[in-house]
C-alpha cells in the first residue's frame, strides 16, 4: 500500500477517486513545521540556522500522520502537495516529520487534479527540489527577521500592537503615498465644447481637434470666456467634410489568468476580496474543476486548447475556433510557481454543468470565458474618422468625428465587454452641413483615484512586490492591523496609525518601505529557487545593514519626536492637569501627563453610544459604538485604552451565535 500526502482533505478526496486500490490518501492540513511562534527562532550568530517546531494546532495531525506513515501495510510515502514552494517546503518539512531521507523522498506535482494528470505524476515521481524549498525558507526567514525585530521599535517609539512587515509596509506606503497626492491635488479648471451637427434630420456629436494649425488638447480651454470665444465663433456657421477614412480594425483576447489578474477581474466584476477569490477558486482546485490557481505562467496545455477549439467549432461553429492555438508570453522574467496559466481542466464543463456553490460557480465562470476566450477569433470593427473643418470671424477649426460598428465579435461572444456601436449617417467629402447645438461645458480635473483591490494588486505586481501566493495575504494584513480600512466605493484608506508607521518607516528605515529594494529582494528568492544563488548569503546580505541601522536608530530616534502629544484645554477631572492627545490601537485619546501616578484617560469621542451589553474581555465596562477618523463604524469598550477590545462585528450578534450553538 503507497500512502500519499496532500495539504488538504478536499484534495484528498478528489485524488482517491483517481488512484484506486493501492493507495491511501490521507491530508497535512498545511504545515506541519514552522518557526516557532512568540520567539524569533533563528540563529543570527550561526548563519541564520531556523529553529522549526511542530505547531501546538498541527500536533494532534502531525501523531497521526506519524502512525500512518508507520503502519504495517504501508510500503511506501508519496509527497503530493501544491507545486510552489510553499508546497515543496511542507514536503520537505514532512519528510523530516516521517523520518524520511529527504535526498530520497518520493515527490509527485501536478498543476490540474485530473485522472490523468495524477496518473502521469504517479509514473514520473522527482527528488524533492531544495532549490524551492531553499527558496521558502529566505523568504520567511527575512520576514520573520523584519517582523520581530522591527516591530519592537514601533512599539517603544509610538506604542504597543504594532507591527511592520517587509512587503506590507511597501503596500501600506503605496496607499498612504496616494492619499498623500489627493491631499495635494489642486483641481484644474477646464472647457469643453459639445458640438452637434445634424444632416438629413440625423444628429451626431464632433469634437474640436484643431484651432487654426494648432492641436486641441484636453485642457486647453481654461476658463468660461476661452470657452464663449470659441462658441460665438462657431455659432451660425456651416460646417464641410474634409476627409473620411474607413478600416478595418481588430480587437485581441487577453491571456488567460495568472493568479494577479484573477484577483484583479474577480474584484472588479464579481466584487470579491482577494483572499475570498483565493478561498474560493482553492476550492475549485482541489475539486478538479481548474487548474492550480498559484501561477505566474501563461502557458496551456495542447490538450486544452484543442479541447477548447473543438468545443468552440461545435458549439458556436467554425468561424469562432482558431485553425492554431494562440500562445502567450509573460511579463515575468522568472515565471516558477507553476507551468500553466489558470484555466478549466475541462474546457467542455460549462459553468451551469458543475456542482459548486454560488460564488465558485462564479469564479468557474470567470476562469471558464477568460480562456476559451483566449482561444477564439479577435472581434472585428470597421472604424470610420471623418474630419470637418468650419472657418469662424477670428480662427479656423478642425472637427473630428469617430464612427465603429461591430462587424464580428469572436472572442466577446463569451467574454462580455462595454462595447456599444457607435454609428453616424453616411457621409461624403465637400458634403455641407449645420451646428444644430453648440454649448461650452465646465470641468475640473479629478484626483488620483484611491486604490481598491484590483488596482493594488495590479501596483504590486509591476512594481515585482510580492508574488502569487502573497497578494492576498498582504492586503489582509494591512486591514487587519488596522493602518487601512476602505471607503464607501471598496477603496483604501490610510488611518492615522497608518499613516504614523508609514512615516516612522519611510524616515528611518527607507530600504525596508523601498518598491525597488523590495522587488531586488524578490528577484533573489527567484534566483535561489533557479539554483543560482545560496539562501544564507541572501539572508545575510539583507540582514547586516538592516540590523546595523535599527541598533542606531534605537538610539538616535525619541519617541517625542516621531508622535507629538498635543495639550488639550480639557482638565484631568482627576488630578486637574491639562489632558494630552495620545496615539492609541484605534486612533486618538485623552491621557492624564501626571502618568503613572494619575491613569485617567477619555475617549475624544463625545458620549459614544451604549449598546446594553458589557465587554466580553473586561467584563466591567459597557460596549460603545465608535468612528475611525474616516467613518467606519466599529464596536469598543468604554475603558478603553485600559480594555482593547474592539470588534468590526456587533458582539450582540457574536454573542447570539455562541448561545444558539450551546
Amino acid at each position: 500500500m503507497k500512502l500519499v500526502i496532500v495539504e488538504s482533505p478536499t484534495k484528498a478526496k478528489t485524488l482517491e477517486q483517481f488512484l484506486g486500490k493501492g493507495y491511501k490518501v490521507t491530508s497535512s492540513f498545511g504545515h506541519v513545521r514552522d518557526l516557532p511562534r512568540g520567539q524569533l527562532g533563528i540563529d543570527e550568530e550561526n548563519n541564520f540556522e531556523p529553529r522549526y517546531v511542530i505547531p501546538r494546532a498541527a500536533q494532534k495531525k502531525v501523531t497521526a500522520l506519524k502512525k500512518t506513515a508507520k503502519g504495517e501495510n504501508i510500503d511506501e510515502v508519496i509527497l503530493a502537495t501544491d507545486e510552489d514552494r510553499e508546497g515543496e517546503a511542507i514536503a520537505w518539512h514532512l519528510s523530516y516529520i516521517l523520518d524520511l531521507d529527504p535526498a530520497m523522498a518520493k515527490r509527485i506535482v501536478f498543476h490540474e487534479i485530473t485522472k490523468e494528470a495524477i496518473q502521469s505524476a504517479i509514473e514520473n515521481p522527482r527528488k524533492l527540489n531544495k532549490d524551492l524549498v531553499d527558496a521558502q525558507q529566505a523568504r520567511r526567514i527575512i520576514d520573520r527577521l523584519v517582523g520581530y525585530k522591527l516591530s519592537p521599535f514601533l512599539w517603544k517609539k509610538i506604542r504597543g500592537g504594532l507591527s511592520a512587515g517587509r512587503v506590507q509596509s511597501v503596500a501600506l506606503k503605496l496607499v498612504v503615498e496616494r492619499e498623500e497626492e489627493r491631499r495635494a491635488f489642486k483641481p484644474q479648471e477646464y472647457w469643453s465644447i459639445k458640438i452637434v451637427l445634424e444632416v438629413d434630420g440625423e444628429k451626431f456629436e464632433s469634437q474640436i481637434a484643431k484651432i487654426d494649425a494648432d492641436k486641441l488638447d484636453k485642457l486647453d480651454i481654461k476658463n468660461e470666456k476661452a470657452a464663449k470665444e470659441i462658441v460665438d465663433d462657431l455659432s451660425g456657421k456651416k460646417v464641410t467634410v474634409t476627409d473620411i477614412k474607413q478600416k478595418e480594425t481588430k480587437r485581441n483576447p487577453s491571456p488567460p489568468f495568472i493568479t494577479s489578474t484573477l484577483q484583479q477581474q474577480s474584484s472588479s466584476r464579481l466584487g470579491f476580496s482577494a483572499k475570498k477569490t483565493m478561498v474560493l477558486a482553492q476550492k475549485l482546485y482541489e475539486n478538479g474543476y481548474i487548474t492550480y490557481m498559484r501561477t505566474d505562467s501563461l502557458n496551456l496545455s495542447k490538450q486544452s486548447t484543442s479541447a477548447a477549439a473543438s468545443w468552440l467549432s461545435k458549439n458556436f461553429g467554425k468561424e469562432y475556433a482558431l485553425l492554431k492555438s494562440r500562445a502567450f508570453r509573460g511579463k515575468s522574467k522568472l515565471a516558477q510557481e507553476a507551468h500553466e496559466a489558470i484555466r478549466p481542466t475541462d474546457p467542455t464543463k460549462i459553468p451551469d454543468s458543475i456542482n459548486v456553490g454560488k460564488d465558485e460557480k462564479r469564479v468557474y465562470q470567470l476562469i471558464w470565458q477568460r480562456f476559451m476566450a483566449s482561444q477564439m477569433p479577435p472581434a472585428q470593427f470597421l472604424t470610420t474618422k471623418v474630419t470637418l473643418s468650419a472657418v469662424g470671424d477670428k480662427h479656423k477649426y478642425e472637427l473630428g468625428v469617430n464612427g465603429n460598428v461591430m462587424k464580428f465579435d469572436g472572442f466577446l461572444k463569451v467574454w462580455p465587454s462595454k462595447t456599444e456601436d457607435k454609428i453616424i449617417p453616411e457621409l461624403k467629402e465637400s458634403q455641407e452641413m449645420d451646428i444644430s447645438e453648440i454649448a461650452p461645458e465646465q470641468h475640473f480635473t479629478e484626483p488620483p483615484a484611491r486604490y481598491n483591490e484590483a488596482s493594488l494588486i495590479k501596483a504590486l505586481e509591476e512594481n515585482g512586490i510580492g508574488r502569487p501566493s502573497t497578494y492576498a495575504p498582504i492586503i489582509s494584513v494591512i486591514q487587519n492591523r488596522g493602518y487601512v480600512t476602505k471607503d464607501e466605493a471598496k477603496r483604501f484608506v490610510p488611518e492615522e496609525t497608518g499613516e504614523i508607521v508609514n512615516k516612522v518607516l519611510s524616515e528611518h528605515f527607507p530600504k525596508i518601505v523601498d518598491t525597488n529594494f523590495t522587488a531586488q529582494i524578490e528577484e533573489e528568492f527567484d534566483e535561489v529557487a533557479n539554483g543560482l544563488e545560496e539562501w544564507r548569503k541572501v539572508v545575510s546580505t539583507f540582514y547586516k545593514p538592516f540590523i546595523e541601522n535599527l541598533n542606531k536608530k534605537y538610539e538616535e530616534v525619541k519617541k517625542e519626536d516621531l508622535v507629538e502629544e498635543k495639550v488639550t484645554d480639557t482638565k484631568c477631572d482627576k488630578c486637574g492637569k491639562m489632558m494630552v492627545e495620545k496615539i492609541g490601537r484605534f486612533g486618538k485619546f485623552l491621557a492624564c501627563p501626571g502618568f503613572p501616578e494619575c491613569k485617567n484617560t477619555k475617549n475624544l469621542k463625545q458620549e459614544p453610544d451604549k449598546i446594553g451589553m458589557k465587554c466580553p474581555d473586561c467584563k466591567k465596562g459597557d460596549i460603545v459604538t465608535r468612528k475611525t477618523r474616516k467613518g467606519r463604524l466599529f464596536y469598543g469598550c468604554e475603558k478603553y485604552p485600559d480594555c482593547e477590545y474592539a470588534s468590526w462585528k456587533d458582539p450582540r450578534e457574536e454573542d447570539s451565535s455562541k448561545k444558539e450553538e450551546e
